[in-house]
């Protein structure tokens, strides 16, 4: 089964990932009511809330990156977009993280570093790509490979740096 298999199927029977895409910030909800007020008492429900945004995160970075990669170089249109996995994932992400927020700091939630820390990864690693690719700095130059991968490597690293000290 190939990726254009597992989307035409999710297309074809659209209601169980639409469910479960809705469930996440409705569970986010219900959770931010039962949790409480107090500091302790939402300290408790930490791990729960890092379930929610693992949750919501990883089919909403997926689906994202699938829209960078397919409007950048694929050159998709944008009539074609499939709203329930290209737009309902983002969407659910965004949902998630607002109601989230609002109730703890992303900073007590465990692992939400590295998810960050990720996000920024593949964007510098996207944009680094189309810049190569529009560019066709590989088709024009006798630089050996070795440089341009430690290169690639060092403005990777670069951006990293300058992403924690931006934010």
């Amino acid at each position: 089964m190939t990726l254009q298999d597992f989307f035409d199927s999710v297309s074809a029977n659209p209601a169980l990932l639409t469910v479960f895409l809705l469930a996440i910030p409705a569970l986010a909800f219900v959770v931010n009511m039962w949790s409480g007020e107090k500091a302790e008492e939402i300290w408790r429900w930490r791990f729960v809330y890092a379930t929610l945004v693992y949750l919501a995160c990883i089919p909403g970075i997926f689906a994202f990156t699938l829209n960078v990669y397919l409007f950048l170089f694929e050159r998709q249109s944008i009539w074609r977009m499939n709203l329930v996995t290209q737009v309902l994932p983002v969407l659910t992400m965004v949902a998630t993280l607002m109601l989230i927020k609002r109730k703890l700091p992303f900073s007590y939630i465990p692992g939400f570093g590295k998810l960050s820390g990720f996000m920024t990864l593949i964007a510098a690693l996207i944009g680094i790509l189309w810049i190569i690719d529009r560019t066709r700095i590989y088709a024009v130059t006798y630089i050996p490979f070795t440089y341009i991968l430690v290169g690639f490597v060092g403005l990777l690293l670069l951006v990293r740096f300058a992403w924690s000290k931006l934010f």
